[in-house]
């Protein structure tokens, strides 16, 4: 990830064939380290038996307040890929993110996204788990 304090930051993409291959290999499961309506970012872990924890991230790509949380390019990027069924995946340092069309992240994106990432790493159908966190509501 690459900013300037007037730009928003701009995501090196990864192709899933660079990522590990257990992914694609059995149970895989995504943990939300806090609930999804926490804010644009929902840091997590990618886990499966007898393999190092891969940390993961959901980004809703749209958000831009109090600034934008990514670039143009990867913003239209993301929404490009998410209409051909897909996810876009980018790098944070060492964090694999999800970039997704938003600005609030749901249950149904968060699903929609993960299986997304098993498709693209060419897991079986059903192989992946999320598990999110209930946050409790501040009303």
């Amino acid at each position: 990830m690459t900013s300037t304090p007037h730009e928003p930051p701009s995501y090196d993409e990864v192709d899933p064939f660079d990522l590990p291959p257990w992914l694609g290999e059995g149970e895989v499961t995504w943990s939300a380290d806090r609930g999804l309506d926490a804010g644009h970012r929902v840091e997590g872990t990618l886990t499966a038996s007898g393999a190092d924890p891969l940390p993961c991230d959901l980004l809703a790509i749209d958000d831009a307040y109090p600034a934008p949380v990514a670039s143009d390019a990867v913003r239209v990027r993301a929404h490009q890929v998410w209409q051909y069924g897909e996810v876009l995946l980018v790098a944070d340092g060492d964090r694999l993110v999800l970039a997704v069309p938003g600005s609030r992240l749901s249950a149904d994106t968060a699903i929609t996204a993960l299986g997304r990432l098993a498709h693209a790493v060419g897991a079986a159908s059903g192989s992946y788990v999320v598990r999110l966190r209930v946050d409790r509501d501040p009303r």
